[in-house]
């Protein structure tokens, strides 16, 4: 798999404060959209991600019911959470 380097620098780093635009798949657009429904925080998203049980398709449907991320999208997203969690959640 090739990265970016928005995926490396979001994976490489603990989550902290960082904005939902700082997550790979994620621009202006797609920002703009979060954040109006509540979710400004990369945290919000990791949440989401969590509660859906890291499940792929049920993560890239909430992406696409909440901001309208098409499937790349909503995939480079998935991929850099999950990656992000295996790195820092084991």
């Amino acid at each position: 798999m090739t990265t970016t380097q928005k995926f490396r620098n979001f994976v490489d780093d603990p989550i902290g404060d960082k904005s939902v635009l700082e997550l790979p798949g994620i621009g202006g657009i797609l920002g703009t959209r979060l954040q109006a429904a509540g979710v400004d925080k990369a945290y919000i998203v990791l949440g989401h991600y969590l509660v859906l049980k890291k499940n792929k398709e049920a993560f890239q449907n909430w992406m696409k019911d909440t901001c309208k991320a098409q499937p790349k999208q909503s995939l480079d997203c998935y991929q850099s959470l999950h990656e992000w969690s295996g790195k820092f959640l084991n």
